[in-house]
Parts: C-alpha cells; structure tokens; sequence
C-alpha cells in the first residue's frame, strides 16, 4: 500500500519469477565461480505432474473421473556472470493453484481513493511495521554473514548502474560483490551488471515505484552465499518512496548528479534526510551545466548535518578513490563484526559445555 504514488500490486518479479508463485526459503539459481572469478549461474526447470481418480456413483451406475496436477519450474541458463567455486542457496519456486477463503497481502503496493484518510494511515502504519520486522531479519542475516550493504537511491538517470559498475570493477581482486537490482521492468541493468563478472538478481517491480524489504528477503537466496563482501541494492529511480522502506542496510547512499537541479534536495527533503551518504556525480560535466556543487552541499546538510558527501564521476573515475576507500572500510567493519559475534558465541558454547561437564 502506497497511497502516495498509487503503486500497483501482483507484477513484482524475482530473477523473472513471479513473487507471489515463489515459495520462501528455497533460491532456484546455483551459482558456480570459476578459477578466472567469473560467476555463472544456471536456473532449472522442473515439471511434477499427479494424478488420482474420483470415483462417483449415480443411482446404480458408477463414474470414475481422473485428475491430473502438473507443476513446472521454468529455467534459463545464463552465460558470462565473475570469481572460487561456490553454490548458492537452493531455491525451486513450484507454481501451484490453490483456492484461499482469505487474501494475501500482495508485494508492492495499491492506491484506493474510495478508503478514507483514517483508514489509508493505518494500512501505511501496518505496512511499514511489516516492513520494518523483515528489515531487522535483513539487517542480522546481512550481519552474520559479514555484508555490508548498501541501498543506492536517487532519480532516473544519475549514474547508479554506471557508477555500480565502475566500482565493481575497480574493486575486482580486493573485495566481493553481489547487487540486488531493481527496476520496473527489464534486466537491462543486471546484465550490465554481470557482464563485470558479478553476480546480479533482477526485481522487477511492476507498477511499485520502489523496492521493499520482503523483495529483498526473496532475491538474496538467489545470490551465492557471499561473506565479508559487499551487497549493492540499486532500488527504483525514484526520490519519494523509497526514502520511507528500511531494506535492512548499513547505508542509504543517495546519488545526486550535476545535471539535476542544485535544489534537489530541498525539493525531496524526506530521502535525504533517510540517507547518510550523499554521492554528487558526472562532476565531469560541470563545465556543461549551471549546478553549484558547494550550495548544493549546504542544502543536503541542512536536511540532514550527519551526511558524508564524496564528489565523483563514475566515467572519468575522478573522485572514485575516496569512494573506494569508504567501501573497503565498510566491508572491514562488517568482517570484523562478524568474527567478533562467532567468536562470542564460541565462548558462550563452550562456556555451556563446561558448566554440563561439572553436572
């Protein structure tokens, strides 16, 4: 429910899938990384079929009807995704049909002008709150396994999957990355994405203008079981809705670039009050276009006085070091947590196994 954009319901995909046909907790991508560090990932197809018969009688005479249920899985083998050799969670989605007497929440959200303003606050509070829970089991899974991982957000067109893609490449040897993708349609922008050699899931949103939390709970499985790595989520081009749905991320990153108006942020306070990473991009074009970096910086931090803000251009690689170094600390940061949290947990185990050996 989005009663702000009127975003639509029933069109969100996972890798091609549709959502609401997958069943949670099973990834159907197998990923294997080869000894040149390319990712590769085969999807597969399945098809169960059942059948049993009904045996009815009608006054003397019986009839026996016989039924058959089929259930396929649809596969696609995609060639050229980068770097030891791994599998990834297991995830077969099976499309069944079912008769319910009751209605699912659907993923993404609808716009209903007939409910009135009472009742559209309270389905957006439930929402959120929804949201948020699997946001936390995120948030903790991203924890355990030493990912750190960021929410890219921004308008169309600012450079995030030029951006995602030079910086993926430039960190290539030195740290691990996977990216969530999210666009309304197509997986133009996964493609891009792998063909750097990393591993990509396209979400397709449909009518939703942004990603939420239970997308991103189904996508991961579908990604190789990555540790100490980085985890991009490039959500929708779009600077109103996503500012309001927690992924389960370190950082909201937001991209702001030169061709965009210096008053951005003014104009759509609520996301860059959400994000604490502010990247101004295509600073190469600044000689093209009448945008004043430093007012523009004035007026982010006025929305939000915390925001660390680099400078960049995603083509010239300009500023992308200091880009790089803020990643590779986040990642650090993220394994040495993870380290600390199994390490505690060792002591905790054997703290229990000695106080069972006293007994």
């Amino acid at each position: 429910m989005c009663s702000t954009c009127g975003c639509g319901h029933g069109e969100v995909k996972i890798g091609g899938v549709p959502a609401e046909e997958r069943h949670e907790g099973h990834g159907d991508s197998h990923w294997h990384q080869h000894e040149d560090g390319t990712w590769h990932n085969h999807t597969h197809s399945h098809q169960h079929a059942h059948e049993h018969s009904h045996v009815h009688t009608h006054g003397s005479e019986s009839h026996s009807h016989s039924h058959v249920h089929a259930h396929s899985h649809s596969h696609t083998h995609e060639e050229s995704l980068t770097g030891s050799h791994g599998h990834g969670d297991r995830d077969h989605p099976h499309s069944h049909e079912h008769s319910h007497d009751h209605e699912h929440a659907p993923l993404g959200a609808v716009h209903a002008p007939e409910v009135s303003a009472a009742r559209v606050i309270e389905i957006e509070r439930d929402l959120l709150e929804r949201n948020d829970a699997i946001a936390r089991q995120n948030r903790q899974q991203f924890v355990d396994r030493g990912l750190f991982a960021l929410n890219l957000v921004s308008s169309p067109g600012s450079g995030k999957t030029t951006l995602l893609v030079r910086t993926i490449e430039s960190l290539r040897g030195d740290v691990a990355c996977a990216v969530i993708e999210g666009d309304q349609q197509t997986e133009n922008d996964a493609d891009r994405v792998r063909a750097t050699g990393a591993p990509a899931i396209q979400i397709n949103t449909g009518k939703g203008c942004h990603l939420d939390a239970r997308m991103v709970a189904l996508a991961l499985p579908k990604l190789p079981k990555l540790e100490d790595a980085l985890l991009f989520i490039e959500n929708v081009g779009n600077l109103v809705c996503p500012a309001a749905f927690d992924l389960g991320e370190a950082h909201k990153v937001a991209i702001l670039s030169v061709t965009e108006g210096t008053d951005k942020p003014l104009k759509y306070p609520d996301m860059f009050h959400a994000a604490d990473v502010l990247l101004i991009n295509k600073i190469d074009l600044l000689p093209y276009v009448d945008f004043d970096v430093e007012q523009a910086i004035v007026y982010a931090r006025r929305i939000q006085p915390k925001l660390t803000v680099m400078k960049v251009s995603a083509t010239t690689g300009e500023g992308m070091d200091d880009w790089l170094v803020w990643l590779k600390r986040g990642v650090e940061v993220a394994r040495t947590t993870r380290l600390n949290d199994v390490q505690t947990l060792r002591k905790k185990i054997a703290a229990l196994e000695a106080q069972l050996r006293e007994r």
